[in-house]
């Protein structure tokens, strides 16, 4: 949609395809892109999956729609749709009864899930002294812009933050940290557009590191990511994203968030470093910043899959074990993009240029074994890079053929050398290692979709 949008501001009619399921969706994305009387044709089901035959009764059968959207007067296509899955109000404070006040906190989680403005846990009410007492812990004034989030262009201000903040269940001192979360999803590097408005399974994974984490009770050993008293800090932050997402950059489920099935992940990813477990130099330190500092990374992954080695010690094979995660051509569109794109300017905000970051948030056994065997984070990336590979013919089962011959004139070769053993990514810089966890040779392998952000916490 965005691409019709931009052709219809270009004056080129346009009419765009679209199934069922996505209606309301494509009415509100091209309103979204500015141009809501965008027209679409629709179908019974999308294209994707589809032999030629079924497309093209499909297409056959809609052919009416798209030339009376092409003929007919653009001033019959203005009226944008009501959308039903969310509900605005306009009363600056809500206000909610019950029996007492357990009851009317019952009643105001029972609202705000039928309004849609819940991730579907209870929520902390977000009343008018605890959103001023953690706009206070920002050391930032309430109205002060953090950004224009996507793909609502929703307002991003410290108290609409803050309030989702304290839904979130965050305190005041975790404020600093929540506003370098931002700051790094409106990196325009990052695509957030792109990954907040698809039908994939893509979830941030927050990480923090540095003395700041510790501070405020961030959990990086036992169960980092994951549930639990002890990693109550860790959820409260990466859930408070998923509602500045929602409620901010109104990337709604059944809306703009279209995801096929999901993943838990969206519910709340965030772990910090564990540094004293960590045989290499920090990991802001190797993203350029002081030690001092306190630094939070965003990367937002299509899956994640258990790296598990309780054998190997020698660099060498735990690497190759590895490398059999990372040689998965259908874990996720990233793998093998390369052959059917060319660099982009990621400043424009669509990361799917070919460049992207697999992490790996490795656990403490995994890492003191490759350093006692002499490798560094580079090493691993390189080797991953190294042994990550796949068929010219196997990498091509999940892209379309057209753009590979289009981007790569000077790999053409390769049609007629299907078994040639090609890297499932572009450069080994498309591998990076983050050490967290505790004890046992287990880690994890996170599929890549976006480059890794970084940002420092600014403390108030």
């Amino acid at each position: 949609m965005r691409d019709m949008s931009a052709l219809e501001r270009r004056g080129v009619p346009t009419v765009a395809w679209t199934s069922s399921e996505f209606v309301e969706d494509a009415h509100w994305s091209s309103n979204v892109f500015g141009v809501p009387e965008l027209p679409i044709a629709e179908v019974t089901q999308p294209f994707t999956n589809r032999d030629p035959a079924t497309i093209n009764a499909m297409v056959d059968g809609a052919m009416n729609q798209v030339l009376d959207a092409l003929t007919r007067g653009r001033e019959r296509l203005t009226a944008v749709p009501v959308f039903q899955h969310v509900n605005l109000v306009e009363d600056p404070v809500l206000h909610y009864d019950g029996d007492d006040l357990l009851g009317a906190w019952d009643r105001m989680n029972v609202e705000f899930i039928a309004a849609g403005w819940s991730d579907g846990l209870p929520l902390v009410a977000p009343t008018p002294e605890k959103v001023a007492a953690m706009v206070a812990g920002s050391g930032r004034a309430a109205d002060d812009l953090v950004g224009i989030f996507a793909p609502g262009d929703g307002i991003g201000t410290v108290e609409k933050i803050a309030a989702n903040a304290v839904m979130a269940g965050a305190s005041p001192t975790h404020m600093p940290v929540i506003l370098a979360m931002m700051d790094c999803v409106l990196d325009p590097t990052i695509g957030l557009r792109t990954w907040a408005m698809s039908t994939g399974p893509q979830a941030p994974v927050v990480l923090v590191s540095g003395p700041y984490a510790e501070a405020i009770g961030m959990n990086s050993g036992i169960c980092a990511l994951g549930p639990g008293s002890i990693s109550h800090v860790n959820v409260v932050i990466g859930r408070t994203l998923r509602l500045v997402m929602m409620n901010v950059g109104h990337s709604y489920p059944g809306v703009s968030d279209m995801d096929t099935i999901g993943n838990s992940m969206k519910f709340s990813a965030c772990v910090a470093e564990n540094e004293a477990r960590n045989p290499w130099e920090p990991w802001r330190v190797q993203q350029g910043f002081s030690a001092e500092a306190t630094t939070v990374t965003v990367n937002v992954p299509y899956g994640v899959c258990e790296l598990f080695d309780f054998q190997n010690w020698e660099p060498d094979k735990l690497v190759e074990n590895f490398a059999t995660v990372a040689s998965n051509a259908c874990a996720t569109p990233s793998n093998g993009v390369w052959l059917v794109k060319t660099p982009a300017d990621l400043s424009a905000g669509y990361p799917f240029s070919g460049d992207f970051h697999n992490l790996i948030l490795m656990c403490p056994e995994h890492a003191e074994a490759f350093a006692v065997g002499g490798w560094s984070p580079t090493d691993i990336a390189e080797g991953l890079w190294e042994r990550a590979r796949l068929p010219f013919r196997v990498l091509m089962l999940n892209q379309p053929m057209k753009s590979f011959e289009v981007s790569h004139p000077e790999l053409l070769h390769l049609i007629d050398e299907p078994e040639t053993m090609l890297p499932v990514c572009p450069t080994a810089k498309a591998y990076q290692v983050f050490v967290v966890g505790a004890d046992a040779g287990r880690s994890l392998f996170f599929h890549g979709g976006t480059i890794s952000v970084t940002k420092e916490v600014r403390l108030p």
